[in-house]
């Protein structure tokens, strides 16, 4: 039976369960816990400088009301990348490679900042919508730009997570099926793409994370306009 490249990003189900909870909740299992103790091994050492860089990073260009967002995106910048790397290992499902789960996670966050600057600062807020020293010929067409780009904005999120990592793992998929079928009528040729397969599966390793760093960027950049 053909089996379709685009099997893979099939929610996976046994006996009818879909068991996308378990791939979403199954990456906290893997973090070690932080211990009360003064000194602690070097996993946690890492885990905690990682998260420090990060999180002070982050927030370097927010002032302090938006600081109370830190554990959040901290928190959905270290989920994403732990489910896209572990997407990339033989016989798994990436979570992440499923629209409907990525605008779930973009759309309440989008929509929780631009409530937040409509509650605290309302004429800024609306204020984006109409860059100023607008000629007043422009201002309708302006405004109804402005607005379809906002609304826009959750729908990138998600589309730009969901396209980049759905290109990667078709491509390692097509090229992995090159090699199999290039071995044994010409090997070397089958070589020379087992290391374009490499190159390509680290630049997927790379992917992983920037894409996932990118997505908690861009929360932390609407989160700005609106604090």
């Amino acid at each position: 039976m053909m089996v379709s490249f685009f099997d893979q990003f099939m929610s996976p189900s046994y006996l009818g369960v879909p068991l996308i909870a378990i791939a979403i909740a199954l990456p906290w299992v893997l973090y070690p816990t932080p211990s009360s103790r003064w000194v602690s091994n070097r996993l946690i050492t890492v885990q905690g400088w990682f998260i420090n860089r990060f999180t002070s990073q982050l927030m370097l260009p927010l002032n302090v009301g938006g600081h109370k967002w830190a554990l959040l995106l901290a928190s959905l910048m270290i989920f994403l990348i732990t489910i896209n790397m572990l997407g990339l290992l033989p016989y798994t499902f990436t979570p992440t490679t499923q629209l409907s789960l990525n605008m779930g996670f973009a759309v309440p966050l989008w929509l929780a900042t631009v409530i937040i600057g409509m509650r605290n600062q309302p004429t800024v807020a609306l204020g984006h919508l109409l860059p100023e020293g607008t000629p007043i010929l422009l201002i309708p067409v302006l405004i109804i730009i402005e607005t379809i780009s906002l609304f826009i904005r959750p729908l990138a999120l998600g589309v730009r997570l969901t396209a980049n990592l759905t290109a990667g793992h078709l491509l390692i998929q097509l090229i992995a099926t090159a090699v199999f079928v290039l071995l044994p009528m010409m090997p070397t040729v089958a070589i020379l793409t087992a290391t374009v397969l490499f190159l390509l599966t680290l630049l997927e390793v790379a992917v992983a994370m920037i894409q996932a760093y990118v997505f908690v960027l861009l929360l932390s950049l609407y989160l700005q306009e609106n604090v």
